[in-house]
């Protein structure tokens, strides 16, 4: 069953499933199956095979979970074929605990009391329908003062509690009413306070329908909820629900078909609890659920926006070849400076007063004059925290007339860096600013390299990243990490912990190993000397060889993202066209126009693995993140005053939400551009459809709001 579901809901072969499942069963990575075994998974991505690992591992669950039930259920003696089959065949766990629930040991219901006190004999009579004579005459034998039944009412309230909850626990009937809430529902919502005016005004007074509602507005709604501003409830046609219960539950005995006649002395009672059993008991549980479902879909989809987020902004180009001055700009503490070379070394660092209240802006000045002069300086990266505006202005005076350009950086996650053990054990002699200086400017040289440090949930990028399950965005985000260095490649001399410790098959203590072993023996010259690496075995080289590169090694294929099993099959097809390693990445190497058939036949190789060390040996060692856009350096300064309405500027994607994409145009307020503003004549899903983060963009300026410190923006120009 688990093969059947894969194929269906991710469009795969039989062969295709049952190949990744052995793959990953077998202890493989995603980033190494992903790159290393195409010809085994029909070329599946990155992104396929992660949701392929998460569905494996929910439905593994669930099957197990399948298992316990059945188990459970036959010890109570209760199991036929019909509901074995059904459990069998459920394909979630919501419609397996429904069909469970009847079963489960419950704690103290109102039921649960009334068998007790033995009145479910008497629950079963009224249900059968079929008495000839007042219930309450028949409720006189149930009557028992010793168990607190004192009247022939007292015991009917029992049996109608008793029979609420049959009703209750039918899975039928809440499938059948959890999808229409669903699917003809509204979800509403009212202030709680009418005098109270904030950012949730829209959800004030709010209703729409529940299977419309954007993921956006759930988690607004949580959060409002959460805050105490709003109350929210699920709204659906009841007279409809107890109409279908009541059809399902009441016999009709007339012989006569056209005539609906019911038991005269029993409907009012099954009524009464149907009723009951809606409103008490299935309406806040099938509520629960849907709100669950939505928040939980909402989860999914913020998730998704913000792993593609965090992937694009983690593949930003570096600055390289360039001396940065980073400045971690502050009032009453100062900024603080870190100057780095083009490797990323710390030359100096410096702190100067040119802020409120100091004001020591003819000395700061001065200061970094000479810095620029002492370093050759070529870029200035400014945080865009607290004081980033009053550094811009001083920063433009400081490099009028030089070739030196500033950038505004977020510094998202700086400060949180900057005092983790990390930092201290990087810069153990630096104070918090110092190092957050060295960040500011070392994310701008290499964005990857840096952010691994950080947490990804402070990078930035994301939408109620806070009001989300924390554990599943963690493992989200660190999925798109570790995609990202594998995909780009670590160097293994020169690549931090922080690096090393997701790249393919290397955690934690193997990371640390290899540094330490580095530290020791001095530079890698081979990916085999990972070998003496302390318990780095056969199956973690496996995993991680091909990911990690050597410049200037002792062996050219060992600066490549060829695999070493492959290196045997790279030298035949080289010996085969009259080269050798060391001609890969030379001009004079031609290798368009092959017949992969017939060659990968004779290297007893896969087409696509064949074809991935062709499009190596053209070009080792490629960084990807070359293709991606370089970062827009400035000299002059631009305040959210100098806009006027229709101007066109070009600006930077900093953040993609699923109303629009939020872009920096050089003003220290991102503008957004609305979803509807991002392509002319278009319906658009996404934004993320259009539009990527880091990628530069040319806007419009609609409209600008200095009171609310909002710039609104198309890229319709």
């Amino acid at each position: 069953m688990i093969v059947d579901t894969l194929k269906k809901e991710l469009n795969l072969a039989d062969w295709q499933v049952k190949k990744v499942i052995k793959l990953i069963d077998d202890g493989n990575t995603i980033p190494f199956i992903a790159r290393y075994r195409k010809d085994v998974t029909g070329s599946l991505n990155d992104e396929t095979l992660r949701k392929f690992d998460e569905r494996l591992k929910y439905l593994r669950n669930l099957e197990d979970k399948k298992e316990k039930v059945i188990k459970r259920i036959d010890e109570l003696g209760k199991l036929d074929g019909e509901l074995k089959n059904q459990i069998l065949n459920a394909e979630t766990l919501v419609e397996l605990e429904d069909l469970y629930r009847p079963y489960k040991s419950k704690k103290q219901t109102r039921a649960t009391k009334a068998r007790e006190k033995g009145l479910q004999p008497l629950a079963e009579v009224i249900l059968a329908q079929e008495v000839k004579k007042s219930v309450k005459t028949i409720a006189k034998d149930y009557v028992n003062p010793q168990k607190d039944v004192n009247t022939p009412e007292d015991a009917i309230k029992g049996a109608q509690d008793i029979i609420a909850e049959i009703i209750s626990d039918n899975s039928d009937f809440r499938k059948k009413i959890r999808q229409n809430t669903y699917f003809t529902g509204q979800i509403t919502s009212k202030v709680k306070d009418k005098e109270i005016s904030n950012e949730y005004d829209v959800y004030h007074n709010y209703s729409e329908n529940i299977k419309k509602i954007p993921p956006h507005r759930i988690l607004a709604i949580n959060r409002a909820e959460k805050e105490g501003v709003i109350r929210v409830k699920l709204e659906c046609e009841v007279d409809d629900v107890l109409r279908y219960l009541a059809r399902h539950t009441l016999k009709n005995i007339s012989k006569i078909p056209e005539k609906i006649e019911y038991n005269k002395y029993t409907t009012p009672i099954i009524k009464e609890s149907i009723e009951d059993a809606y409103k008490r008991l299935i309406s806040p549980a099938i509520e629960r659920e849907i709100r669950n479902y939505l928040t939980q879909k909402a989860e999914e989809n913020s998730i998704e926006v913000f792993a593609q987020n965090l992937n694009q902004v983690l593949m930003e180009s570096p600055l390289v070849g360039k001396t940065i001055l980073g400045w971690d700009p502050a009032f009453r503490t100062g900024c603080k400076l870190a100057i780095i070379d083009e490797t990323g070394k710390v030359l100096d660092t410096a702190l100067i007063y040119p802020t409120e209240p100091q004001n020591k802006v003819a000395e700061s000045i001065e200061t970094v004059r000479n810095l620029i002069d002492r370093y050759d300086i070529n870029v200035i990266a400014i945080g865009n925290g607290t004081a980033s505006r009053e550094s811009e202005e001083i920063v433009a005076k400081i490099i009028k007339g030089t070739n030196v350009e500033y950038i505004i950086v977020n510094e998202a996650g700086a400060s949180v860096y900057s005092a983790s053990k990390l930092a201290d054990e990087e810069f153990p002699d630096f104070s918090e600013g110092e190092r957050s200086a060295v960040s500011i400017a070392r994310r701008l040289q290499d964005p990857l390299a840096e952010l691994v440090k950080i947490d990804p949930k402070s990078i930035g990028v994301g939408q109620y990243q806070h009001d989300m399950n924390q554990k599943q965005l963690s493992e989200s985000l660190d999925g798109v990490v570790e995609k990202v260095v594998n995909e780009v490649g670590v160097d293994l001399n020169t690549a931090s912990y922080s690096l090393l410790n997701h790249v393919s098959g290397i955690g934690k203590s193997t990371a640390k190993n290899i540094i330490d072993y580095r530290d020791e023996n001095g530079s890698f010259t081979n990916r085999k000397e990972l070998l003496k690496v302390k318990k780095l075995g056969k199956k973690t080289f496996e995993q991680c060889a091909g990911f990690v590169k050597i410049d200037n090694p002792d062996y050219p294929l060992d600066n490549t993202t060829i695999h070493p099993e492959s290196y045997g099959a790279t030298e035949k097809l080289l010996n085969k066209l009259n080269y050798t390693v060391n001609d890969i990445g030379s001009a004079g190497l031609k290798l368009d126009n092959l017949d992969l058939e017939a060659i990968s036949k004779e290297l007893d190789i896969g087409q696509e693995t064949l074809k991935d060390i062709i499009s190596e040996l053209k070009k080792p060692g490629r960084d990807p993140r070359e293709d991606m856009p370089k970062p827009i350096l400035r000299k002059n300064v631009l305040s959210i005053e100098d806009l006027e309405i229709g101007m066109i500027m070009q600006g930077t994607v900093r953040n993609i939400v699923d109303f629009g994409a939020f872009v920096d145009i050089g003003v220290h307020q991102d503008g957004l551009v609305h979803i509807s503003q991002l392509v002319e004549n278009q319906y658009v899903k996404h934004p993320l459809d259009i539009v990527s983060v880091g990628e530069i963009v040319d806007v419009k300026v609609l409209d600008v709001d200095l009171s609310r410190n909002r710039i609104n923006l198309s890229m319709i120009i």
